[in-house]
């Protein structure tokens, strides 16, 4: 980082409390107040120097060798700035660096420490030093950062318009042409590789100078100097893309630190169109205090926000509906984007063993081992059931739960598992949960009662497709073909169907075992079969079937 020495003389000030005293042998004339500081110091030395102070001296000057105080509470950067001012004008040596040569040229401004005053006064100074850090990238940016301690007079001089020109000059020119940003920034990482804003870190890979490689930078800058270096960049012609990117940065950044109400007006932004939102946009990081991984509440609550502004739509709007019909069309679009695991509409290769990654929000939640079991379901329970095609995605992020919690009673396996509709499963789902050792043993049951009422009703709606056929193969020669090619395709399914049917026989024999086992009686065993149906169960599928054989 750039920084320029100057003067000679060793030290000669020391500080008193809340005072400065020069140490050079002569006693002081003349008191400089600023604010609580106050600096005891010689009118020679400084009236050579300033215009303004000589111009305060001799109009307060009562005859020589009397001594004089003056305040000045308006110089910029206060006693800070002063005191190397003070330390200039006795040429003791000092040092501009990029965080106060803003500060510096304005208070020398304000002093009126020109040429007219000595040769290589501090104004003249300060200007080069500052032209020299304007061609620094990462100089630039420190200055400008500076220039906020003394904005009104950094703008009156035109150091932040100068600081903005310089940066937006740089973040438009192409690096490889102008060997920008300066040696050293190359290796640094880019921006997008630091953490997804999820709150997944990545592997940190060094990468080489992109468009992108100028938006970390400048998030750290104020909303009223990032807005300008915006609309510099913008009017030198850079692409409308990379714009949006850097702005994009910058408010994921600055979001985490905004206010309460601030946050809590985004959520209600962000929960008004919630069915625009994808998975990535809910993983949001917990940056409190809370031990999950994720900000469960923050979605919690624009959730809720969502579903008030679908209920009060839906009484704006009256209409007749059937039952289990959405009466919104926003609630299936955010149920069809994946949003939360019950909104995870498609059925999951669950039989395979690996989770789609994306089943929705509570798949993801569901594995941190902090999340607890009340939050769990009153966020499983926040989207209504007519909304929810199927409750695949919701038996995944059940099933991700327990495995994460192996650690949960009988009762609250029991529990969880009310919130799932095992007659909202697709067949696969069903298949999985049917061999799910985590799930109560009452839940099993009802898969399968379930699952095989559903084939039941497959296979009745195949023989009387088949029937209709048989009846319809006269009416004409093309319907005839029509109808031979949809009784060879029915036919060739059927095979599939008896296996099924046989394999869930299997599994209804298992479990008669496994609760013969528990039961104490035979009365016991028959009354509970007979109350679940499963002997009118197998002798229903028994003649369909025979008849499959034929």
């Amino acid at each position: 980082m750039a920084f320029l020495r100057l003067g000679s003389k060793p030290e000669v000030f020391h500080r008193e409390g809340h005072s400065w005293v020069c140490t050079s042998g002569l006693l002081s004339d003349i008191c400089i107040n600023i604010g609580e500081m106050s600096f005891n110091l010689h009118k020679f030395p400084l009236l050579s120097r300033s215009g303004l102070l000589e111009k305060l001296i001799e109009e307060c000057s009562n005859g020589e060798g009397s001594s004089l105080s003056l305040r000045l509470d308006d110089i910029p950067d206060g006693a800070i700035a002063f005191e190397l001012i003070s330390k200039f004008c006795y040429g003791v040596q000092i040092e501009l660096t990029v965080q106060n040569v803003a500060s510096i040229r304005c208070a020398a401004e304000y002093l009126v420490m020109t040429e007219d005053y000595g040769d290589g006064n501090l104004v003249m100074q300060t200007e080069s030093f500052l032209n020299e850090v304007l061609g620094n990238w990462d100089d630039s940016i420190t200055a400008l950062e500076a220039c906020e301690e003394v904005m009104p007079h950094a703008e009156e001089l035109h150091i932040v318009s100068r600081c903005i020109d310089s940066l937006a000059t740089k973040a438009c020119a192409d690096p490889s042409l102008f060997s920008w940003p300066l040696p050293g920034r190359e290796a640094k990482q880019s921006p997008k590789n630091e953490g997804l804003w999820n709150g997944i870190s990545t592997a940190m890979k060094t990468q080489h100078t992109g468009d992108d490689w100028w938006y970390q930078d400048v998030s750290f800058l104020s909303l009223p100097l990032y807005k300008r270096l915006i609309l510099a960049i913008e009017s030198k012609g850079l692409r409308p893309e990379s714009i949006v990117a850097s702005v994009e940065h910058y408010a994921r950044r600055k979001v985490l630190h905004a206010s309460p109400s601030c946050r809590e007006n985004l959520e209600m932004r962000v929960g008004a169109q919630l069915d625009q939102a994808s998975l990535v946009d809910l993983l949001i990081p917990n940056t409190g205090y809370s031990e999950t991984r994720f900000d469960v509440n923050c979605v919690q609550r624009m959730l809720d926000h969502f579903m008030l502004l679908q209920q009060a739509a839906a009484l704006a709007t009256p209409c007749i509906v059937e039952e289990g019909e959405s009466t919104n069309g926003s609630i299936d679009s955010f149920v069809e984007q994946g949003g939360l695991s019950r909104a995870a509409v498609r059925p999951a290769r669950l039989g395979s063993g690996r989770g789609r990654g994306n089943d929705g929000f509570l798949v993801e939640a569901a594995s941190d081992v902090n999340f607890k079991l009340p939050k769990f379901e009153s966020l499983a329970a926040t989207i209504p059931d007519y909304a929810r095609p199927l409750d695949d995605g919701l038996y995944h992020a059940i099933d991700v739960y327990m495995k994460a919690h192996h650690w949960i009673t009988d009762n609250e396996r029991e529990q969880i598992c009310k919130l799932m509709n095992c007659q909202k499963l697709s067949l696969e789902a069903s298949t999985h949960a049917a061999q799910n050792e985590r799930l109560p043993l009452r839940v099993i049951v009802q898969v399968l009662f379930f699952e095989q009422l559903m084939l039941r009703t497959s296979i009745s709606g195949w023989f009387f497709v088949s029937d209709t056929l048989e009846n319809s193969q006269n009416t004409s020669g093309g319907v005839e073909m029509n109808s031979t090619a949809m009784l060879e395709r029915t036919n060739g399914s059927d095979d599939d169907v008896k296996q099924r049917v046989s394999e869930l026989e299997k599994d209804c024999s298992s479990m008669k075992e496994e609760i013969g086992k528990l039961m104490k009686s035979k009365r016991s065993w028959r009354n509970f079969t007979r109350r679940l149906g499963f002997n009118r169960k197998s002798n229903s599928c028994c003649p369909k079937e025979r008849s499959l054989r034929i």
